[in-house]
């Protein structure tokens, strides 16, 4: 059952990283390259029937964690409490900038909320990456000193950074060399998901742009990548031995690299909705990848006094696990639905929608 629950909440990130993905590209995309109104909304139309329901997938997730993993997620909520407060308030900015731009008509007021929009949405895009290495890297659980453990086996907490900047010191901070390097990944990724989205949804005088834009960027995405593969063995001396053991996950890293050369040939493309099907299949394959790498670990000890916390030793009771599936089901089906009736309305172009307009 702890599998099975596994599998579920990494579903529901990976369905999370797609869909809210793509509206933290499309804030960066507009920060930076929407500089006349009408090409600004055309990008919040593509996203603004959409946004607020992408953002419930990461409190399914949360909902999912506290439920089948509560001792992880304990550990992780008080650990992580810092940045996750600062995501919580950027979250906040992204939809107060997106819900208040249209509320007075005035070049300051709309320009504030643009920048507030634009801002978040790079932000965010940084901040997860960074929350993903800082999972690959590891915690100091317990909080370990000079070989004693100092709190409970499952307990840390991470300042912002530590003075070395080191993903290896005692003392780890959330942002070192290696959990920003990530953050970059995630940034230039986001940037390649979200301008696909605009081309796929608008018929914005920018798709010509954005089409050279993702091109470029897939190069330095694909340099990333590869750096990142290096980088990684300074971290975990063996980071793909779960790719040896079980050769079938080879899959999930094919399907990244099988995005990434998609993406090479967006400007080629008749249908504008290939883009975004490429970059969905890099971003899932991507974080598949990651995942099953440090399997069964869910946040991995940097000390040898602790053991890392799985989806084993984090898992709630047998009993509440099999109770919880009956809802699960039910709960997939009506999400379902609601997809499927969500996309059909809002299908084709959406320059038009006028999202914002009051």
């Amino acid at each position: 059952m702890e599998f099975f629950w596994y599998v579920v909440l990494m579903g529901i990130l990976a369905v999370y990283i797609v869909l809210d993905g793509y509206d933290f590209g499309a804030g960066i995309i507009h920060l930076f390259f929407a500089k006349t109104e009408k090409d600004k909304k055309a990008i919040t139309s593509a996203i603004g029937p959409f946004w607020d329901a992408n953002e419930v997938w990461i409190i399914a997730a949360g909902g999912v964690l506290f439920f089948a993993f509560p001792t992880l997620y304990a550990s992780s909520f008080s650990g992580f409490y810092l940045p996750l407060i600062m995501i919580l308030w950027l979250l906040i900015f992204r939809a107060i900038g997106l819900e208040m731009r249209g509320q007075v008509h005035h070049p300051m007021w709309e320009a504030i909320w643009d920048k507030a929009f634009g801002i978040a949405s790079l932000l965010l895009a940084l901040f997860f990456g960074i929350a993903l290495g800082n999972i690959v890297r590891g915690v100091n659980l317990g909080m370990v000193t000079n070989g004693v453990s100092t709190q409970e086996a499952h307990y840390f907490f991470l300042p912002l950074w530590n003075p070395t900047f080191s993903p290896q010191a005692n003392e780890l901070g959330i942002i070192d060399w290696f959990t920003l390097f990530l953050g970059v990944v995630s940034v230039v990724a986001l940037m390649i998901h979200g301008a696909n989205w605009i081309i796929f949804k608008t018929n914005s005088s920018l798709n010509p742009q954005l089409k050279k834009l993702v091109f470029k960027l897939n190069i330095v995405l694909l340099v990333l990548v590869i750096v990142s593969l290096q980088i990684w063995h300074f971290i975990e001396p063996k980071p793909f031995h779960n790719f040896v053991e079980n050769p079938i996950l080879w899959f999930f890293p094919m399907m990244t690299f099988v995005g990434i050369i998609g993406l090479f040939k967006v400007r080629s493309y008749q249908k504008d909705g290939l883009g975004f099907l490429f970059s969905s299949l890099f971003l899932v394959g991507g974080f598949a990848s990651t995942a099953v790498s440090i399997f069964p670990n869910v946040l991995p000890s940097t000390n040898k006094v602790n053991p890392s916390l799985t989806i084993y030793n984090t898992a709630a009771g047998e009993y509440g696990l099999y109770a919880g599936m009956s809802w699960f089901f039910i709960a997939l089906f009506l999400v379902i639905v609601y997809l499927i009736v969500q996309y059909r309305v809002f299908t084709g172009k959406m320059d038009e929608v006028g999202y914002g307009e009051h």
